[in-house]
């Protein structure tokens, strides 16, 4: 049972994390997310010394700090400042200040800094949660779930909006939609995933969730609904088969999946009918040999 629980949390961590990945690849913020989830570091270890393990000062603590951090990347944007400098201070300097507070309090809170880096997905079954007296399930599995209903509501509700967003947003603007508005509530949503994902995989490792299925996906097709189911089943995919490759090496969990995640992403850049690396050169040459003849 515990094996399935495992695979559960990394299903919805990857399904969050994929959904929201697929608009940061077509948006070319992927390091935005990489800045993200290191910036909420603080405000998770803040939320800690306040409360503990409550769940809603920590996602509120996780999600400020990660609108902070989008907020001060845009401000050293519009001071001059290229795109990489900005977003590589901002995270820096965030990750730094909670690895300092988590290093001062360590006796004082459920956190140490493998923790951090690497997550605990194989102990989420021992996190359960009780209403009334009962347990009802880990208490990941219910805070991933939330969140991953939240994401797909809120994608949902306003799909067109923020698809154009995504591929233009000066049409976006001129169309009356507050592209600043859906630029941050997009940042509020990773903010929010990050943190539910933080006891499961870790700051380091969730990036790679983010990113690696959405680019995955991005390889395989031009359309971008279709793109958004293909992110989520990679990130499925890799999470069951990370699992099992964990259970075979006897190595870390979350690594495996997101190793697996990376596998699947060199085979789409190699064999991608649209954009593979190998088909590309088959087809070239191939062409090649039609105009000889």
């Amino acid at each position: 049972m515990s094996g399935l629980w495992i695979i559960l949390t990394a299903i919805l961590v990857s399904s969050a994390c994929a959904l929201l990945g697929t608009f940061l690849v077509l948006r070319k913020m992927a390091m935005v997310g990489d800045a993200i989830s290191h910036a909420v570091l603080p405000g998770i270890a803040v939320a800690f010394l306040i409360s503990g393990r409550e769940s809603l000062w920590i996602l509120a603590g996780a999600t400020a700090f990660g609108l902070i951090a989008v907020f001060l990347i845009q401000m050293l944007q519009g001071g001059g400042l290229s795109s990489d400098a900005s977003i590589g201070i901002v995270f820096t300097a965030l990750f730094a200040a909670g690895v300092i507070l988590i290093s001062l309090n360590a006796q004082n809170i459920d956190l140490d800094l493998d923790h951090v880096l690497f997550g605990e997905i194989a102990y989420v079954q021992w996190d359960q949660l009780a209403l009334g007296g009962v347990d009802v399930g880990p208490r990941a599995v219910w805070m991933l779930g939330i969140t991953l209903f939240v994401i797909l509501v809120l994608l949902t509700l306003f799909y067109k909006q923020f698809k154009i967003c995504s591929f233009d947003p000066a049409l976006a603007a001129a169309s009356g939609i507050p592209v600043a508005l859906f630029h941050y509530l997009l940042m509020g949503m990773v903010s929010m995933t990050s943190v539910a994902s933080f006891d499961s995989v870790g700051a380091i490792l969730v990036v790679g969730m983010l990113i690696v299925p959405a680019a995955t996906a991005y390889l395989l097709t031009d359309r971008l609904g279709i793109m958004l189911t293909y992110s989520v089943l990679i990130g499925a995919a890799s999470s069951v088969a990370g699992y099992y490759m964990a259970f075979l090496l006897d190595a870390s969990i979350a690594g495996c999946m997101v190793a697996s995640a990376g596998g699947l992403f060199v085979l789409a850049f190699l064999f991608s009918p649209l954009h593979g690396v190998v088909v590309r050169r088959f087809l070239r040459g191939r062409g090649s040999r039609e105009v000889q003849l």
